[in-house]
């Protein structure tokens, strides 16, 4: 099944939908390598795995976080990789929260990204909480066996009683430790309802929030504004949204992030996501912007690096999923450096769907 698959990626400029912006003097070079497609209702530990929503790795160990609230868990995984192929993908280990925690009692443990802080062996974790049932978005750190031990302040206008009114499932869901390891920067999946509109086939001005929240002080110290793209596909039903569902820093205020579309009506076809090159460094501070709608503020520089509509014909069921997740894993025998990525199946409760690993390589040319 893994086969090794290459597929070089030039640096294009990509421009049909409203919001790409370009980059200047900037090349990355993206080399698709391999998939691999987990088994479908495989239980560990008296659990089922699927809903993985984030990734981390950290010495030869992989973090994957379950967007399950009723079930609140991590799982500690193995990917070996040989020749540049993903050779398996093993579970080992389940790590529970407890959900009766009086701080998830309050906010709802819907979690979307995971990063192990290999300072303190800690696991960060971004929350969705659950704004239709008035409970905040969070930002906490657990124990490496589960247990909560803080959380961070947030805006007032990224509560669920906030006038800015946050989207149901539209909050903190991307997340990133900082290069220079002071903090954590979290990612909005779509805007705030002030502050735009949802992305729409037609051209429009939706900006999210992309956050640093300070480890020292525990509280947001900076911001930006990133906008997103359009709807990729007409939507045959009613339904179509695209957001961002992770970010990676790889330099100050540079950054790699995942948008994530999905057009309701195309079966397991209708996903379309892209990881864009992100420059922050002369963005507007946001954070003090109570609407971005009245606001004059320049936001983040975008340029599209990969599409992963180019690779679909080389994955194991050509299809794109609900891609979520994504990491820097190992350095790669060449001397390049891996990135994996994964795929929320969302416990198939939409039609068939599946736990996708996908590898690639990343060379920073520049």
């Amino acid at each position: 099944m893994n086969k090794i698959k290459f597929l070089l990626l030039a640096v294009i400029l990509f421009s049909s939908c409203a919001t790409t912006r370009t980059l200047e003097n900037k090349n990355f070079r993206i080399t698709y390598l391999d998939d691999f497609v987990l088994e479908q209702g495989l239980e560990i530990d008296g659990t089922i795995v699927g809903g993985l929503s984030g990734i981390d790795f950290h010495e030869n160990t992989y973090y994957l976080v379950v967007d399950n609230p009723s079930n609140p868990r991590i799982y500690k995984a193995q990917i070996p990789l040989i020749n540049r192929s993903v050779d398996t993908v093993i579970i080992s280990e389940v790590i529970r929260l407890d959900k009766e925690e009086a701080f998830f009692r309050k906010s709802t443990p819907d979690m979307e990204g995971i990063r192990f802080n290999s300072e303190t062996g800690e696991i960060v974790i971004s929350s969705e909480g659950s704004i239709q049932n008035g409970k905040d978005p969070s930002l906490f750190h657990i124990s490496s066996e589960g247990e909560y031990l803080f959380h961070y302040e947030i805006p007032g206008y990224f509560k669920a009683s906030g006038i800015q009114k946050p989207r149901n499932n539209g909050v903190f869901e991307g997340l990133a430790e900082s290069t220079d390891k002071t903090g954590f920067w979290v990612a909005m999946e779509l805007p705030l309802e002030k502050d735009g509109p949802k992305p729409k086939i037609f051209p429009t001005n939706s900006p999210v929030r992309i956050t640093k929240f300070s480890k020292e002080t525990k509280k947001a110290e900076k911001q930006f504004a990133y906008k997103l793209d359009g709807i990729s596909k007409f939507p045959i039903n009613w339904f179509a949204v695209n957001g961002v569902t992770e970010i990676l820093e790889y330099a100050d205020d540079k950054f790699l992030v995942l948008e994530r579309a999905y057009s309701a009506g195309y079966g397991s076809k209708g996903n379309t996501v892209k990881i864009f090159e992100v420059d922050a460094s002369n963005a507007t501070n946001t954070l003090p912007m109570e609407d971005l709608s009245k606001s004059d503020f320049k936001p983040a520089e975008k340029r599209l690096v990969f599409n992963f509509k180019s690779v679909k014909n080389f994955l194991e069921e050509e299809i794109i999923d609900n891609i979520e997740g994504m990491s820097f894993g190992p350095v790669l025998p060449n001397g390049k450096q891996s990135l994996i990525l994964v795929s929320d199946d969302n416990f198939s409760s939409f039609g068939h769907q599946i736990t996708q690993f996908i590898l690639l390589e990343i060379e920073f040319t520049n």
